[in-house]
């Protein structure tokens, strides 16, 4: 099932050029979602601040780059990157146009360090999202569906926009497998499910969708689109105060996406004291995962090494060349 289209429209003097470079990335294969929406924020502010036609001045290119209070670094990159990508397709038109400095040039805050859960907090975890109580408003069944889906996130380690998006056709409850579609770097893959992660979804299934449509959302909101990833944070802070799991706020952690890191870190725990193989077991790992390539899944072997100093030893045995010594700075 492929993603639908933003509905995208450009109105500014330099609406064609936004518009243009949009249509260039659609026909390349890019999904260009989030992009094509900073293009009609900067489509908005090209109008706002009376831009001429055919032409990107430096001082408007600076205006937008920036620094807003408060902002953070990745979102700032981000913009930084849209109206490059612009300005440079603005030139190859043959339009005088200003492209700020690359990414790389841009100062990078520091890597965010995930919030590993341990696996009794885990426990904790899912157990108070199984007792979970919604207000009485909320359709019926919602607190069933919240904890659900909170074991797909950290049962098979999936991304939240894929669990909100997944579809009852894509979940397959007989073989126990998932088809994640079109998701990061344009990846279909198959998820096998944990035999007692498949029994909690049938009940789940049984209980709350009924006869929904093939086409339908596995977890659908009341208006029967996806599960909004907002309502699963709500229900992910509800739940780490439950467990007496403090909270630094936004930006802080523990965060959503930390289930994944945690399902990964866990997963590669259990695996060295098993004794296996890691030179087999990572590359399986980072396919499950929906990694481009084994460099996005190595960062959790660092990760293993430092919260479970008991098994640093059989890490570095097979993976001591991709795990980076620590430096003081």
């Amino acid at each position: 099932m492929q993603p639908s289209e933003p509905r995208l429209t450009f109105v500014s003097p330099l609406a064609e050029y936004c518009a243009g470079l949009y249509a260039e990335k659609r026909a390349l294969g890019y999904h260009y979602r989030s992009a094509g929406y900073l293009l009609q924020e900067l489509d908005r502010f090209f109008l706002e601040q009376h831009a001429e036609p055919h032409v990107l001045p430096k001082a408007l290119v600076q205006c937008w780059t920036t620094k807003r209070a408060h902002e953070h670094p990745g979102n700032h990159r981000f913009r930084v990157g849209g109206i490059r990508q612009l300005a440079l397709f603005m030139v190859r038109q043959g339009v005088m146009a200003y492209a700020p400095p690359p990414l790389h040039l841009v100062a990078a805050s520091q890597q965010f360090a995930p919030y590993i859960f341990t696996q009794a907090e885990m426990q904790r975890f899912l157990h108070a999202a199984d007792q979970v109580r919604t207000c009485k408003s909320s359709p019926p069944g919602r607190a069933m569906m919240i904890a659900a889906a909170f074991r797909v996130l950290y049962g098979c380690g999936l991304r939240a926009s894929e669990v909100c998006r997944l579809h009852v056709q894509e979940v397959d409850l007989d073989a126990g497998v998932l088809t994640i579609r079109q998701t990061k770097f344009d990846k279909d893959r198959l998820v096998p499910m944990a035999p007692m992660l498949t029994t909690h979804l049938r009940a789940y299934a049984q209980c709350r969708l009924g006869t929904a449509a093939p086409t339908g959302y596995f977890f659908p909101a009341p208006d029967h689109g996806p599960l909004c990833r907002a309502v699963l944070y709500a229900a992910f802070r509800q739940l780490l105060w439950a467990c007496g799991i403090s909270h630094g706020g936004p930006g802080k952690g523990p965060r959503l996406h930390d289930l994944r890191h945690t399902f990964a870190v866990h997963c590669l725990q259990r695996w060295v004291r098993d004794g296996r193989d890691l030179t087999a077991a990572l590359p399986v790992l980072s396919t499950y995962l929906g990694h481009n390539s084994l460099y996005g899944t190595q960062r959790y072997l660092r990760l293993t090494a430092e919260l479970y100093p008991d098994i640093t030893a059989a890490v570095e045995a097979h993976f001591g060349q991709v795990i980076p010594e620590r430096s003081d700075r």
